[in-house]
């Protein structure tokens, strides 16, 4: 804990202790609890919470059930207790039913609330409003600025919308060196490495990085030196070095990191997913053996059966399909970036197995899926992956965790038949040949129907071919 979120909390609470009003009281040991939440562990705000809890008068005071039920619910969940979130729903329906949302500190105990439920998509419907009238009134001070614009762009980013939350996270970090707040400014820079590095500045990124570490050593963040770990996996694999992911994601896994950013379970398919596609069975079933299925509210849950099934038989392909059908089911925003993972996973594979019609459905689902959000950085590693599939005749060896296939190109550079396509004319006449009409294939390629046309005639022409039958037989061919 840094020497001044000690200190500003302690000042809160020895004018709680002074306080007659136990409505004036209860908002002092909030500001405590919110001043330490960004450096203490779960077991230092539990006497916060006990001390507001014991503020609770009968009959209830709206306003005092709130704060308590707030900071309960984000204290369980960090804790791993039960009940989570039914306190924080019932501080939420406080919040709508009284009004609350002219206040500083309730508006950021309701965003706190929101974030902690996984409910980022509703931060910035929620909240942007207040959050710019609050950022621009005097009497509001820069380090609350700070944690105000914070998460209004981690709901952001969190929710598939990266470009606007980075902006929100910059304009963040601001606010916190205007407060000279260190702990404030070492968290928000370790959420800048990751949406930097998802929106394709990684030189930004491995900037952020360094900055992080730096800030987290001297503001005491435990949190904080734990979350870098999560950030630079992003960094790592958009850079493609899949090796250094796959090690940090390992330490994400043993440890336990990630329980807060709602990752803890993708966190450890993923893994897993990497064992097995590497060939090791053994080690990917032990990573998922104790672990349940998570429950259906939580971030990617309706995929994760399928997902496990594959991980088990990692070249079936009535798994894969089962798994691609259940992408369906994650349409949640909070769920964009998942999706579009598991369509790049998936991709990657069948290109390994030889099946380029579905490897590049896959991957060009994955590619749209990144670039709708914002993640030009794998949108970019999804897109070399792409090109080496329609570049190579036998794509076999592609690399197992979502690189680019290892394959040479066809020696004439064609794409089927001898004849010389376009990467751009390969992928319409590989979605076309893999049953998809011309308005689908449009779609997932982000273009009108009648370029779609356009290309078709091209690839008919260079082909020699009449109808997509004669099409899908030369491909296979």
């Amino acid at each position: 804990m840094t020497e001044t979120a000690g200190t500003q909390a302690d000042a809160f609470l020895d004018a709680a202790g002074r306080e007659g009003d136990p409505v004036l009281a209860a908002r002092l040991v909030a500001e405590a609890f919110l001043a330490l939440s960004r450096t203490a562990d779960p077991a230092s705000l539990a006497p916060v919470v006990a001390r507001l809890a014991a503020l609770r008068p009968r009959p209830p005071h709206p306003r005092v059930e709130f704060l308590f039920h707030t900071l309960a619910g984000v204290l369980r969940l960090r804790a791993g207790r039960e009940h989570a979130e039914r306190d924080l729903d019932r501080a939420l329906r406080l919040f709508a039913e009284h009004g609350l949302a002219g206040d500083p500190l309730f508006v950021e105990c309701a965003m706190t609330a929101t974030l902690t439920a996984i409910r980022p998509h509703l931060v910035r419907p929620a909240f942007a409003g207040a959050v710019r009238d609050l950022e621009r009134r005097s009497d509001v001070d820069s380090a609350r600025r700070a944690r105000l614009a914070t998460m209004l762009g981690m709901g952001g980013a969190w929710s598939g919308d990266l470009l606007r939350g980075r902006a929100d996270l910059r304009r963040a970090y601001r606010h916190a060196v205007e407060a000279q707040r260190v702990e404030l400014q070492a968290e928000i820079a370790s959420w800048l490495v990751k949406t930097e590095a998802l929106c394709g500045d990684l030189a930004e990124s491995a900037r952020q990085l360094a900055a992080t570490r730096a800030l987290a050593a001297r503001s005491g963040s435990a949190w904080v030196g734990a979350h870098i770990a999560e950030c630079a996996a992003a960094l790592h694999l958009a850079g493609g070095d899949v090796e250094a992911w796959a090690g940090v994601m390992e330490y994400l896994v043993r440890g336990t990191v990630g329980a807060n950013s709602g990752l803890v379970y993708e966190h450890r398919w993923e893994l897993a997913t990497h064992h097995a596609l590497q060939g090791r069975a053994q080690a990917a079933a032990d990573l998922l053996a104790a672990t349940p299925d998570p429950p259906l509210r939580w971030p990617g849950a309706p995929a994760m059966p399928a997902w496990r099934a594959w991980i088990a038989e990692p070249e079936d392909p009535a798994v894969m399909a089962w798994l691609e059908r259940a992408l369906a089911g994650l349409n949640r925003p909070v769920e964009r970036l998942s999706r579009a993972r598991l369509a790049w996973l998936l991709g990657t594979q069948h290109a390994r197995l030889g099946r380029r019609a579905d490897a590049v459905r896959l991957l060009e689902t994955a590619n749209s899926e990144y670039a709708a959000t914002g993640a030009a950085g794998l949108a970019a590693r999804v897109a070399a992956t792409l090109d080496a599939v329609t570049a190579t005749r036998h794509p076999r060896t592609a690399d197992r965790t979502g690189g680019e296939p290892a394959d040479q190109p066809d020696p004439d550079g064609s794409g089927a038949g001898g004849a010389r396509l376009t990467a751009t004319e390969l992928r319409v006449a590989t979605a076309v040949a893999g049953g998809l009409s011309n308005q689908e294939v449009a779609t997932l390629l982000a273009v009108s129907a009648k370029t779609v046309e356009f290309h078709l005639r091209n690839i008919f022409r260079k082909l020699r071919v009449r109808n997509r039958t004669e099409l899908a037989r030369i491909l296979v061919t």
